[in-house]
């Protein structure tokens, strides 16, 4: 099981496309990756926890995979190497 954490903030206009390059990766590679959205407003001891500094940050298997959104091919390489 993958688990993939994408962090966020209300106001961030980069995050809608990061959560939906997310979403749609974690729809073609389907079964075995869980997703957990963080909203750092809400949660900021979370972001604390893995040291995020900025939004959207995307954390794989508890590493820090990506700071912005990534493309669609970065996502699903990175995802398919935890697999």
């Amino acid at each position: 099981m993958v688990k993939i954490i994408v962090f966020t903030s209300p106001m961030c206009p980069h995050c809608p496309p990061a959560k939906r390059v997310v979403e749609e990766v974690v729809t073609e590679m389907g079964k075995n990756i869980e997703v957990e959205y963080v909203d750092v407003m809400k949660e900021p001891e979370k972001a604390a926890e893995y040291g995020i500094m900025a939004v959207p940050t995307i954390v794989i298997d508890g590493e820090v995979a990506f700071v912005g959104a990534p493309t669609k091919e970065a996502l699903r390489e990175k995802i398919a190497k935890c697999i």
